[in-house]
């Protein structure tokens, strides 16, 4: 990495712009950066650090007040930077975040941070060439190009010599965080802590396999009813299993002999009860024989009734159908009369048709439906008829609504116009006030500023007479100080002989002329000062100094206040500009009315010409759909009124022809009705009577004398069916009975025997109890033998998956306490504490090469992993070697230059080591920040040699220092001076 351009503007004590050119400081590669305390020396460190990272390193970047003071307000504060990494020239342009005062208004307002990154030469392979402007995105691209971190950057850039001079003496804690930070270690941070987490994990898991197992063997322990052991193991499974199996035996045995006794018992239970059925058996049947005895009359009354229904059942028929024909015929007469009824209302009476014969009934109400069928189609004209004359009445009402709305749409149609014309003109000068609005508005904008500024003119004049009051009075009280001071002094120091007099001891070399013996030692005399005097004197000169720099900054910004506010106003005064203010305001506010309403009137406008266009559509279709109706009336009206003849003609006495046409058809259809109905009467009739005489023949044949008597011995199906259903059962039960006595097993049975069944059941009964509560041991006993041997092999199972885990987690166990530093780590140095320190070993063996350059080889860095006291973690212990005595000295009990030599050598090594590890840009600018006052002459030649090797090696070093002899020895130089209104460079002062 090179640098080869900075500017700063408003940044830090700069109020304007600076620029450094690295190119032209760099050529004979060292340069020297000098000026007074508070310049502004390590404010060009912090714009390269803020320019790359938007970061400042150590305390002040805690602040975040970057923006200069001393700015003008419409001055932009921002550092552009200019540098070449891996061969990529590029251009970065950073501004803070910072409240400036707003233009208009009082008060003030944040300026956002801005950032971008612009690409001098073509970006590396597989990048874009356009600008970046994210700041998060100008950050990741520096980073991934230098190869390290803004905190990494500022140690290894920068070198800070304050902190080394901290990290030499610090303890391990304050070393492992200022490592950690440079060499990223946080990846074995990661795996610590993996470790940590996977050893917890592993815990758990062990943890649960052993509840587990100890699960397993509660359970196995109350399936088996024992108490479990301390430690379960395999012989107590095995013990628990041949204990199960004799358990099981034992009951086997014991449910055989009561299923023996059972089955015994059952088997005289069984004989027993046979012999009771049979004895219940003769006696059931003989009982029925001695009933069925009893009810043979009976029985044969019953025969001959179901003998006498079955042969009625014919007659019985027939009997029905005669029944039947009676209603038809008395139907058919019924339907007869009402037929001529209704031909007698029809007036059918007075023709003569009653006594007509059928098929003259038949022939006149086909001669009736011919007529009415001649007037068919005059029925149609006539439903035309009716349609017609609604149609020229709805025409005529159409026509009448249409003429109306015509004449409405003409009256509306005259006016619109004229109104379409105004409102256009209206809109126009809508339009033109808008476009005047922008322009008054900020000449309004421009007055409300100007009248501010005068009327606050006669307060910045009493402001600018108080500041230049207050500023005087601070140079009368600076140079009282300042007078108070030097006559302090000139009595001092005309006293300086009493006060070194006043130290002499006697034989002791006066620190003057080197004498031991003192003959007349000076005397202080009354207004002798001492030394407290004089520094209280030159502390409140100090303070004096410090208030009148203040009140002049104090009057030069009130003086520019007014000045600035007096420019923009002019020579107008303040009642000129409030008259020409209202002006406008009143000019804005009627251009204001007038824009307002374009919109409104523009849309007026289109909404006008849209009616207009509207409402002459509407008319002209109106128009033409008022000729269209007239036509088609006048053409209705034509035929309306021939047809009307026509119908008039056929109608008759009628009210119209549908009516006339309905009567033929009535007559017509009650003629028909008459014809069926006399035919029906005479076929009813001659049905009756053929009934009859079958109904007659039948019950002669069936054995009957006369008919009534076959109608009175018919049953109904129920009782039929009941009759022959009590025969049938007695003479079943009668067979039965006789088939029961008839077995040979019941050959010498008597009925009278008894047979005790209920004391052998009772027996049996007992025996089975006893077989069921032996075959519940059983299948107990093999219960538990089954769980027995499921849990021991579950218990088993969980003791060999323990094993294999218990030892990975002693294994994960010991490993994790010697990467955490325990256990049998001696050293009780982490992991990571280990890759620090040999990181840090790296650094003192690049360290010590410098070391012994600059203390003429006197002192070396050492590197020591020992564990600190009291068991502390050890590894990152660093001493020096005094190569006079031999001895290994604690960094703390180097003197002021020889810390800042050791500090020196340990920041360039510690930037070689950073730059190696982090496979960054190759570091061709280097800065050296202060720490060369505390180096004598022979030992500042020293250390101007390393820094020579390191400029031969092709790099720039920029010494920060306002050490007097360094301008003598560096002939490039960079001067910042500091003045009242901010500070400002010069290259070779």
């Amino acid at each position: 990495m090179r640098l080869h351009r900075l500017e700063v503007c408003a940044f830090g004590p700069y109020a304007g712009r600076e620029v450094v050119d690295f190119d032209v400081l760099g050529a004979d590669g060292l340069f020297l950066l000098h000026g007074d305390t508070g310049a502004g020396k390590t404010t060009l460190l912090d714009a390269v650090a803020f320019a790359l990272f938007g970061s400042v390193p150590g305390a002040r970047g805690q602040v975040k007040r970057l923006r200069c003071d001393l700015a003008e307000a419409d001055v932009h504060t921002e550092v552009v930077l200019e540098l070449t990494i891996q061969s990529h020239r590029l251009r970065v342009v950073r501004s803070p975040e910072y409240e400036r005062p707003k233009r208009r208004g009082e008060g003030v307002t944040t300026q956002q941070a801005k950032a971008s990154l612009t690409w001098l030469t073509p970006p590396p392979e597989g990048g874009t060439a356009e600008a970046v402007t994210r700041i998060d995105e100008v950050g990741r691209v520096v980073e991934r190009l230098l190869g390290m971190n803004a905190q990494q950057f500022f140690q290894v850039v920068l070198l800070p010599q304050g902190e080394f001079a901290r990290f030499l003496r610090a303890d391990t804690t304050e070393r492992e965080k200022l490592l950690e930070r440079l060499f990223g270690t946080e990846r074995f941070a990661v795996a610590e802590q993996w470790f940590r987490e996977e050893r917890l994990a592993r815990k758990t898991e062990l943890d649960r396999q052993r509840a587990d197992a100890r699960d397993w063997q509660t359970r196995l322990a109350q399936a088996a009813a024992v108490e479990p052991p301390e430690e379960p193991d395999r012989e107590w499974v095995s013990r628990l299993r041949q204990s199960a199996d004799a358990g099981i035996a034992a009951a086997r045995d014991d449910e055989r002999s009561a299923r023996a006794a059972w089955e015994d018992a059952q088997a005289v239970v069984r004989e027993r009860e046979v012999a009771a059925e049979r004895v219940r058996r003769v006696r059931s049947a003989r009982a029925r024989l001695a009933e069925l005895e009893r009810t043979a009359a009976e029985r044969s009354r019953w025969a001959d009734e179901l003998e006498a229904a079955r042969r009625a059942v014919a007659v019985s028929e027939l009997a029905a159908g005669a029944r039947a024909s009676e209603g038809g015929l008395a139907q058919a007469v019924a339907e007869e009369s009402e037929a001529e009824g209704v031909c007698a209302t029809l007036g059918l009476r007075e023709l003569d048709v009653l006594d007509v014969e059928v098929s003259g009934l038949r022939d006149r109400a086909g001669a009736l439906r011919e007529e009415a069928g001649g007037l068919a189609g005059l029925v149609e004209q006539a439903r035309r008829q009716d349609a017609d004359l609604t149609r020229i009445a709805a025409l005529d009402e159409s026509a009448t609504y249409d003429r109306e709305r015509v004449a409405v749409l003409r009256s509306k149609l005259d006016g619109l116009p004229e109104r379409v014309a105004e409102l256009t003109r209206e809109r126009e000068r809508a339009v033109e006030a808008e476009a005047k609005l922008d322009g008054i508005a900020a000449r309004e904008a421009e007055l409300v500023e100007l009248l501010a500024d005068a009327e606050a003119l006669p307060e910045l004049g009493r402001s600018v007479d108080a500041a230049v009051a207050a500023e005087n009075a601070a140079e009368a009280d600076r140079l009282a100080a300042k007078e108070t001071l030097l006559d302090l002094r000139g009595r001092r120091l005309a006293g300086m002989a009493a006060e070194l007099a006043a130290r002499l001891d006697e034989g002791d070399p006066c620190p003057v002329c080197g004498s031991a013996s003192h003959p007349a030692p000076a005397i202080a005399t009354a207004d002798a000062v001492g030394e407290e005097a004089e520094r209280a004197a030159a502390e409140r000169e100090t303070e004096a100094e410090r208030v009148c720099e203040r009140a002049r900054a104090a009057c030069f910004e009130a003086r520019q206040k007014r000045d600035a506010a007096a420019r923009r106003v002019g020579d107008r005064s303040a009642a000129e500009l409030a008259g020409e203010l209202s002006g406008v305001r009143g000019e804005r506010a009627t251009l204001a009315e007038h824009a307002g309403r374009s919109a409104a009137l523009a849309a007026s406008v289109r909404a006008a010409t849209e009616e207009e266009k509207s409402l002459r559509a509407d008319r002209d279709s109106l128009e033409r759909s008022l000729g269209e109706s007239q036509t088609e009336r006048v053409l209705l009206a034509e035929r309306v009124d021939d047809r009307a003849r026509q119908l008039d003609e056929a109608r008759g006495e009628f009210p119209d022809v549908a009516a006339r046409r309905d009567h033929l058809l009535t007559l017509g259809r009650a003629l028909d009705r008459l014809a069926e109905a006399r035919t029906a009467v005479s076929t009813a009739r001659r049905e009756r009577d053929e009934r009859h005489h079958s109904l007659a023949d039948a019950a002669r044949r069936a054995g009957f004398s006369t008919t009534d008597d076959a109608l009175g011995a018919v049953r109904s199906a129920e009782r039929v069916d009941e009759l022959e259903h009590l025969i049938s059962e007695a003479d079943t039960e009668a067979a039965a009975a006789r088939g029961v006595l008839a077995e040979p097993e019941l050959s010498g049975v008597c009925p009278d025997d008894e047979v005790d069944v209920s004391a052998a059941e009772q027996e049996a009964h007992r025996a089975r109890e006893a077989t069921d509560a032996a075959v519940a041991a059983l299948h107990a006993a093999e219960r538990t033998a089954r769980e027995v041997t499921e849990l021991g092999q579950s218990l088993e199972a969980a003791l060999d998956a323990l094993v294999p885990v218990e030892r990975e987690y002693a294994e994960l166990d010991a490993l994790t306490d010697v990467v955490n530093g325990r256990g049998q780590n001696a050293r009780r140095m982490s992991l990571r504490s280990y890759v620090l320190a040999a990181r840090l070993e790296e650094v003192a063996l690049a360290a010590t090469a410098r070391l012994r350059s600059m203390s003429q080889g006197r002192y070396s860095f050492v590197h020591s992993d020992a564990a600190g006291s009291r068991g502390t973690r050890g590894g990152l212990g660093l001493d020096v070697l005094d190569d006079y005595s031999g001895m290994v000295r604690p960094a703390k009990t180097l003197s002021g230059g020889e810390s800042f030599l050791a500090s020196l050598a340990l920041a360039l090594g510690l930037a070689d080591v950073v730059a190696a590890e982090t496979g960054g840009a190759l570091l061709d600018t280097l800065f050296v920040d202060e720490g060369f006052g505390t180096l004598d002459g022979e030992t500042l030649d020293v250390v101007m040699g390393v820094l020579d090797e390191l400029r031969a090696g092709g790099r720039v070093v920029g010494l920060v220092s306002h050490v007097e002899e360094l301008r003598q020895r560096i002939p490039t130089r960079l001067r910042v001076r500091k003045s009242r209104t901010g500070s400002t460079l010069l290259v070779g002062g």
